[in-house]
């Protein structure tokens, strides 16, 4: 019985111990490969899209340079349509995701987050011509552009809008324009930055949600080590001036509040 004992015991020991190597796995990995790869979509401005000679850049793109030199490794970015971009991270596709996931009980369940790094409201944008959506309410019955897995998407159909599928921000503001759909909800600091470039789009704010989303860094549960450094990079980030930088660079204004 005692030898029987002792067996379990050591059992019990070497899972604790390949418990804890798994915890460590994902951060062991990507220090031991010197690449941090981070899903993306490149069609989001002003957080992660292609400027005009083709170069990936944004408020995400450079939180998570940043990110990436603070480990101590190299950025890979990998792009894909908001969609599928979380299920990457299932599929072993890329470590992390930063693109304005906003971190929510129902993704807590399946994923961790680093701490928040960005703040922003849900804005209800309609065409200029259109006199019949005054709230969020008004979108009963409304067609409302969005990716359907979108956080955006979910407060529409709250409100009963019937979604019209599309692959992010642009071609939502698009249909809008077009009459297409008659609205899209999204974030405040998208459509300042997307007025800031055309001003005379034929778009505006007509209703703003008052509690601000938080979005995070999404990585796979049980990985604590990597949690932590990516948390520890990201008060860094705060710390010495950088994040301001940035924000002033694509808002204008310090966006972690």
């Amino acid at each position: 019985m005692k030898a029987l004992a002792t067996l379990v015991v050591a059992g019990i020991m070497q899972l604790g111990f390949a418990h804890a190597a798994l915890a460590q796995d994902d951060l062991a990995k990507i220090q031991s490969a010197g690449v941090l790869k981070i899903g993306t979509e490149g069609t989001y401005p002003p957080f992660t899209f292609h400027n005009a000679s083709g170069t990936l850049e944004g408020f995400d793109v450079e939180i998570g340079r940043e990110i990436a030199k603070r480990l101590k490794v190299n950025p890979q970015f990998v792009e894909g349509k908001w969609d599928g971009l979380i299920a990457g991270i299932d599929a072993n596709r890329y470590d992390v995701v930063i693109n304005q996931v906003g971190i929510t009980p129902e993704r807590e369940k399946k994923f961790d987050f680093s701490e928040p790094y960005i703040a922003s409201k849900a804005v209800l944008i309609i065409n200029d011509k259109n006199s019949s959506i005054k709230s969020f309410a008004d979108l009963k019955g409304k067609k409302s552009a969005h990716s359907l897995t979108s956080n955006y998407a979910q407060i529409a159909r709250k409100y009963g809008a019937e979604i019209v599928p599309t692959d992010g921000f642009n071609q939502s503001i698009d249909l809008v324009v077009q009459g297409r759909a008659d609205a899209t909800i999204n974030d405040n600091l998208s459509f300042l930055d997307f007025k800031k470039h055309k001003p005379s789009a034929p778009v505006k704010i007509i209703a703003t949600e008052e509690n601000a989303e938080k979005s995070g860094v999404l990585l796979r549960k049980n990985n604590p080590q990597l949690k932590a450094a990516i948390d520890k990079a990201l008060e860094e980030i705060k710390a010495d001036g950088t994040y301001e930088r940035i924000s002033q660079k694509y808002f204008g204004a310090d966006v972690s509040k």
